[in-house]
């Protein structure tokens, strides 16, 4: 999930960060350990994080919660075969120095190194490839190498790219109607909308992805999907099924890169629908049980174990940096063609920049959005799956580099740690690209 730019400031204070005019605990002084939360026999009743309360995304609770997403909603396996994971190499200490020195500047002027970067970022764990081999890997908090962490909008990215195989394996047919797939939809925003509408985020519909509104459309998506707790007079949708017929048109489709979270969802019922294969199967399928993944991943499922297609997914750092490198490989992996080199292809190629304009992202200038991938267009060719709260996986073939990140950021929208990310993983790229 990505919302609408949040334009933010951020200012120091010993301890403490500010944004958009409010406070918060830095990275390092809002440590879940460093704060107790869950700890104890039982935990206190204070550092307590309960589905229930309906609190377990606020900060700084959310430090703890983005590693333990299946100790609080409902959940399905996406299995990592059998047979062991391929090692990614030792870290060279010396190369590691290297990286965590980077110097670069921030959209703000001021200039930072990467090492001391990451509590600034509320960084959960970072890794870094180069040619396919680990240089650089970094963990915080509550996250460990064998803990799957929540992607977020990053599961977006998985799953476009499995519909664009379906695509070009003549399963699906992107020029065809959603409707001509799910009927069901006739009725609502989708009746009139093309699979390639949807793949590229380019629908008129009636719904908001603004999270800091309570009211927005985005909260009764999460409630129907069982990613939030329901009030006691809640009489909404029950599903994720049930929420997307209620979803109407607003605009016109196919003008305009427009953001919106339930976009995936209608993708996923048609994959679902036509396969006969739930999306944890075609995940496990595809993807997850061919690259040499070393744990399962897991995805959010609704109350009919629907799973959540838009941002459910949760994996470990270093199997979503296998994903990245499958990726800049052109769908490549341990000697097979795993992926069509041609559906990478054409999402590194992007979609119709100026469409993207339309939507106002200032720090994303000349960017496109292709089969849900953020396309730079930039001199290392950079696309990135990207996630609320600082997710990302970055990849930048020409520098042959792939960055795989999972945060707790108090501010979900990606404008906020944008000012830092963005020259900070071209800067490494960059020192990669022309040292090793």
């Amino acid at each position: 999930m990505f919302t609408r730019a949040l334009i933010h400031e951020d200012k120091r204070m010993a301890g403490m960060l500010e944004f958009d005019g409010r406070q918060y605990l830095d990275g390092e002084s809002s440590d879940p350990k460093l704060l107790g939360l869950m700890e104890g026999s039982p935990p206190p009743a204070d550092r307590r994080i309960r589905f229930q309360d309906d609190r377990f995304l606020d900060f700084p609770q959310i430090r703890w919660t983005l590693s333990h997403m299946r100790e609080l909603c409902p959940t399905t396996n996406v299995w990592r075969g059998p047979g062991g994971a391929p090692d990614l190499g030792p870290i060279d200490p010396t190369t590691a120095a290297a990286i965590d020195a980077v110097r670069f500047e921030d959209a703000a002027g001021r200039i930072r190194t990467f090492g001391t970067s990451h509590h600034d970022l509320y960084t959960d764990g970072i890794v870094i490839l180069h040619r396919g081999r680990r240089v650089y890997e970094r963990y915080f908090g509550a996250l460990q190498p064998h803990i799957p962490h929540a992607c977020f909008s990053i599961t977006k990215s998985y799953v476009a790219t499995i519909a664009a195989t379906l695509i070009h394996e003549g399963v699906l047919d992107d020029a065809q109607l959603v409707s001509h797939y799910v009927p069901e939809m006739a009725p609502t925003a989708y009746g009139d909308a093309t699979l390639r509408d949807v793949l590229d985020m380019q629908i008129g519909v009636a719904y908001s992805e603004e999270y800091t509104d309570p009211r927005a459309e985005v909260w009764n998506y999460a409630r129907a999907g069982g990613l939030r707790s329901r009030p006691p007079d809640y009489s909404g949708p029950g599903n994720f099924y049930e929420s997307l017929l209620t979803l109407r048109k607003e605009g016109e489709h196919g003008q305009a890169f427009t953001y919106k979270t339930v976009n995936t969802e209608v993708l996923s019922w048609v994959m679902t629908r036509v396969t006969g294969s739930r999306l944890e199967i075609l995940l496990s399928d595809r993807i997850w049980s061919r690259i040499g993944c070393e744990q399962d991943a897991y995805l959010t499922v609704d109350s009919i174990g629907v799973a959540m297609a838009g941002g459910g997914m949760s994996a470990s750092l270093r199997d979503m940096a296998r994903f990245g490198e499958l990726m800049r490989c052109e769908g490549a992996a341990q000697g097979r063609q795993l992926l069509p080199a041609a559906v990478i292809a054409d999402i590194r190629h992007g979609s119709d920049p100026a469409k993207f304009t339309m939507a106002g992202y200032e720090q994303l200038a000349g960017y496109s959005y292709r089969n849900m991938w953020w396309v730079s267009h930039d001199p290392l060719g950079a696309f990135e799956g990207r996630g609320i709260h600082g997710q990302r996986l970055y990849i930048a073939p020409a520098a042959e580099v792939v960055v795989a990140r999972f945060s707790s950021h108090p501010i979900a929208s990606s404008a906020a740690n944008d000012t830092i990310t963005m020259p900070a993983f071209a800067a490494v790229s960059r020192l990669l690209n022309a040292q090793l």
